[in-house]
């Protein structure tokens, strides 16, 4: 399978318009084939990482047109970046910052407004050389993975993620380097067989074997030519597999309008808490308002809200609506509230489930 969600464009076939022009006055022509059905829109394929994918990230020239070349006409590279060079013609937009860590856009959620924005149907992710090099744990790491395929499934459920073990490394002024990215790459088919779900698999491409820093880069980081060859080689099968398998779904519609919540404990005392809510426009489409259900753990009861409007609570299960300043939210924007909790003296620390419902 090729064309998963390709769209054919039809040329009349040159013998065909001459007899066309040259039937005789009078005859009439047999009437004309029904139409084709639209097409389903391209297969949404994010680059995410770093300099190595981002500036200017020329393996991913070499994979679109190695994907062009084995048929695979129906794609979509898709970020808020756009093309950063390289001299061939190629669908240049990705999600590659350079200088960014991993731990950072996980700690200051910068993914969620970058997915709504594309709506990628599969992440092809190369990220960390810049936590290694600042010597972020191989643990920060990987949680910062975690919290970002998480969300990813919040903007599709059944999103496709493929993680670099990433290449190596020997900058002049980190001797330490070349040994971190082997204790994270060491770790990563862990992580990813413990993340990975039938729904939402999660694949390992091993960028780090066979690449030699002495030959693949211009300065022991970041790939040259015969390092970009091999980078895109390595993607292409199995980004071909995924694509060969076909995405189901995809994210919602632009009409759709989705939203997440996320509860975090500011302050806590004998008897009750302060706690936080944060509402995140999910979808490509404005939240015109929000819900959040709040139940709160071990028996602990809502009293006072700001921000938001308390509904009835009932067996210990509160509604908070927006209020008339913060219901309105573009794609990838937030809005939070804040309430109190009565709670036994025996409770444990503060913790509560939370759901959003959207309206637009």
């Amino acid at each position: 399978m090729r064309d998963i969600r390709l769209l054919c464009v039809r040329t009349l076939p040159l013998l065909g318009l001459l007899a066309a022009l040259l039937l005789p006055v009078g005859v009439t022509a047999a009437p004309a084939a029904a139409a084709a059905p639209a097409a389903a829109d391209p297969v949404r394929v994010m680059p995410l990482g770093d300099s190595i994918t981002g500036s200017p990230g020329c393996w991913r020239a070499l994979l679109w047109n190695r994907l062009l070349d084995a048929g695979y006409t129906d794609v979509d590279f898709v970020g808020t970046l756009p093309t950063q060079g390289c001299g061939v013609a190629h669908d240049g937009d990705n999600e590659g910052h350079g200088g960014e860590l991993v731990t950072n856009v996980a700690d200051r959620n910068l993914l969620p407004a970058r997915l709504a924005a594309t709506r990628p149907d599969i992440v092809v992710m190369h990220f960390g050389t810049n936590d290694v090099w600042s010597n972020v744990s191989p643990d920060r790491i990987l949680a910062a993975y975690t919290r970002l395929v998480a969300q990813m499934r919040e903007s599709d459920p059944d999103m496709r993620v493929l993680v670099a073990q990433i290449i190596p490394m020997n900058p002049g002024t980190c001797a330490a380097c070349a040994q971190r990215v082997v204790d994270l790459n060491a770790r990563i088919p862990a992580w990813a067989a413990a993340t990975s779900t039938d729904r939402s698999p999660v694949t390992v491409v091993d960028q780090w074997t066979g690449f030699d820093t002495a030959t693949d880069t211009y300065d022991g980081v970041h790939p040259n030519d015969a390092g970009n060859e091999k980078i895109a080689a390595r993607w292409f099968p199995a980004l071909a597999a995924l694509l060969e398998a076909g995405v189901p779904g995809g994210p919602g519609e632009p009409g759709d309008a989705t939203c997440t919540a996320s509860f975090r404990a500011v302050s806590t005392w004998q008897g009750g808490y302060q706690a936080e809510v944060t509402v995140r426009n999910t979808s490509a489409a404005p939240v015109t308002g929000w819900t959040v259900t709040v139940v709160p753990a071990d028996g602990a009861r809502v009293g006072q809200v700001w921000n938001g409007t308390l509904g009835t609570a009932a067996n210990s299960t509160a509604t908070v609506t927006n209020a008339s300043w913060n219901g309105a939210l573009a794609p990838g924007a937030s809005a939070a509230f804040g309430f109190i909790a009565t709670a036994p003296a025996t409770s444990s620390a503060p913790a509560a489930t939370v759901d959003c419902t959207a309206t637009s």
